[in-house]
């Protein structure tokens, strides 16, 4: 997947000293973004189940082995893994 930055949130308290860690989304954030759309897309019954699989898969999966299949709803190039040229 990806490594789209995340934005940062103003805090009432500021941020501590120091702190330059920068949030990042997770590997299986498109997924969640595909099934919430599914929900939206006529009978959720029928359009969630394919959809909340490829997450589920990709929940189960260690980094790195994330499935490759497209997504249904999100306009978005399907997830490549990277290939290690030696």
């Amino acid at each position: 997947m990806s490594t789209r930055p995340v934005p940062r949130r103003e805090s009432p308290w500021g941020l501590p000293e120091g702190e330059t860690r920068e949030p990042k989304a997770h590997r299986c954030n498109d997924r969640v973004e595909d099934v919430i759309q599914a929900c939206f897309e006529g009978n959720p019954f029928k359009t969630v189940p394919g959809p909340f699989k490829l997450f589920y898969r990709c929940m189960r999966s260690q980094p790195g082995e994330e499935p490759t299949e497209p997504f249904y709803y999100l306009q978005l190039d399907p997830p490549r893994r990277e290939t290690e040229n030696n």
